[in-house]
């Protein structure tokens, strides 16, 4: 390690780091979530109100997808800058983005005002907040895995990873507080836009934290070197495909479980043919599952540089497969015990896995086109397991029941442990030297 390097990783430009990282990345997982939270508790009515009950669901969750669809978007795009140019200015334009897109959401008329331009302008809105993010996680972990001593990199890396748990945390409170405050037809009148309208506070404190942050010395070491002759895109896909779709098929499941916990859960809980409970219970329980979540990141991501990243994301693909059976039919009670135990569980076990992706991704790719290769990575993922599962949920369980939703859990879990398993462990790799393909190890 350099001095600069280990000076930074020991001081106070390490701590700053850290807390850049995971401000940017809780503010733009709130921003996200607070769409998946509001998808599910009011855009059928506001939108899709002509729908119905179940199809206005079902469009408005088609709707939370786009943003999945343009996240590997995002990734190409703010991943070639962010391999070129550097990781902390092209974080500061993820962010901006983000800010602006969930803004004008708060802003937007609903169907009733403006009629089909409302739902065709969410999805405009919605595409923009998926690149946003599709750009953000691959550099917040880049920032701290580039920055943190070799032995401490999945600790370290626990710091954009708690982004999520404390966004979901986050959102639920928001909404909760809206909901108390309001009546429930000022809630589905305005009330909703809130959340989305405050979300301009966070994103002004987290410019001014990333602001403060110097580029990692890992990026200005290859500045130093002669320039690729391709774009990271090119150089990703020609020199290591098959990380990209191993570290894909890694965290297909756990981003499954992730967004099945906060998005289809939160519908369930409160539908009349779900669980029937009411918003603030289930926005109350959301707050308590998201500091489960936080605290298995936590200990995951520092176990992680003990026995390695592959050893406990394989640890939590297996109890997905477990866990992914039993959670349906326990739901199917209809208790309210019962849809607390499986939300807190359900996201507590995802932070298990999600705790070590933090630094497996980037120790995965080579600096040259780690952004790109890290962020496809993660996004492709997304897809799967985050765009269509929610948006396939629905129309399953109305079909065949809530049990397949499990079934297809359990075999998205199977793929990520068989991935996993493919790619070798990462934790002792020096991160400023080219990494050798999975094909040669």
């Amino acid at each position: 390690m350099n001095r600069t390097q280990g000076a930074m990783a020991t001081g106070a430009g390490m701590r700053r780091v850290a807390i850049a990282s995971c401000v940017g990345t809780t503010i733009e997982f709130y921003d996200f979530f607070i769409y998946g939270t509001a998808a599910a508790l009011v855009f059928p009515k506001v939108f899709f109100p002509a729908l119905g009950a179940t199809a206005g669901t079902v469009a408005s969750f088609a709707t939370f997808a786009v943003a999945f669809i343009a996240r590997p978007v995002g990734a190409v795009v703010f991943g070639h800058f962010g391999d070129r140019i550097g990781r902390k200015r092209t974080l500061i334009s993820t962010l901006l983005l983000m800010g602006v897109a969930t803004v004008l959401i708060g802003l937007l008329p609903g169907a009733a005002t403006i009629g089909v331009a409302a739902p065709l302008l969410l999805v405009v809105l919605r595409f923009a907040q998926g690149l946003a993010v599709g750009g953000e996680w691959a550099g917040a972990t880049l920032l701290t895995t580039e920055y943190a001593p070799r032995q401490q990199r999945g600790r370290y890396a626990m710091f954009p990873q708690l982004g999520p748990a404390i966004a979901i945390a986050l959102a639920s409170a928001a909404f909760l507080v809206t909901d108390l405050t309001l009546g429930n037809q000022s809630f589905l009148d305005y009330g909703w836009r809130i959340p989305f309208l405050i979300s301009i506070v966070l994103v002004g404190a987290g410019l001014y934290v990333r602001l403060k942050i110097e580029e990692t010395p890992v990026f200005r070491a290859a500045q130093r070197q002669p320039p690729p002759t391709h774009t990271p895109l090119r150089e990703v896909f020609t020199q290591a495909p098959r990380e990209i779709l191993l570290a894909a098929g890694a965290q297909t499941a756990l981003t499954a479980l992730f967004y099945t916990g906060t998005t289809y859960l939160t519908s369930y809980g409160t539908s009349p043919t779900g669980a029937a409970l009411s918003r603030t219970l289930v926005l109350s329980l959301g707050i308590v599952a998201g500091a489960a979540m936080a605290l298995t990141v936590i200990l995951s991501a520092i176990y992680s540089d003990r026995f390695g990243r592959r050893t406990l994301i394989m640890l939590a693909c297996g109890g997905v497969m477990v866990w992914s059976l039993l959670l349906f039919p326990l739901l199917d009670t209809h208790s309210p015990v019962a849809f607390a135990v499986a939300l807190i569980v359900t996201l507590g076990l995802e932070g298990i896995g999600y705790g070590p992706i933090g630094a497996f991704l980037p120790e995965t790719f080579p600096t040259q086109y780690r952004y790109t290769g890290a962020g496809m990575s993660y996004n492709l993922a997304a897809i799967v397991g985050g765009g269509i599962t929610p948006l396939v949920s629905a129309p399953l369980t109305a079909a065949f029941g809530s049990f397949t939703i499990g079934v297809l859990l359990c075999g998205l879990a199977l793929l990520s442990l068989c991935c996993t398993a493919a790619l070798p462990e990462t934790k002792d790799r020096d991160l400023r030297q080219a990494q050798p393909s999975v094909a040669a190890l």
